[in-house]
């Protein structure tokens, strides 16, 4: 029978608190940015289309269906 050998520990790197809050925005931004080229349809949209008619474009570009 053979004698277990022990365990090793694995060094896992830190991460600083500024880098995840950066990590943290850059996701929240993306996801906003895809939210507003696939799915807003105009609902954000306080003063006038622009911003509906920009994001349409968006759509168009992706070959995301908006109609």
């Amino acid at each position: 029978m053979s004698v277990p050998t022990p365990a090793r520990s694995v060094a896992v790197p830190a991460v600083s608190p500024r880098l995840l809050a950066i990590a943290l925005l850059t996701t929240g931004l993306a996801l906003m940015l895809a939210y507003l080229v696939a799915f807003d349809q105009g609902a954000l949209s306080q003063s006038g289309m622009y911003l509906h008619e920009l994001m349409h474009d968006g759509r168009h570009l992706l070959g995301v269906p908006c109609h």
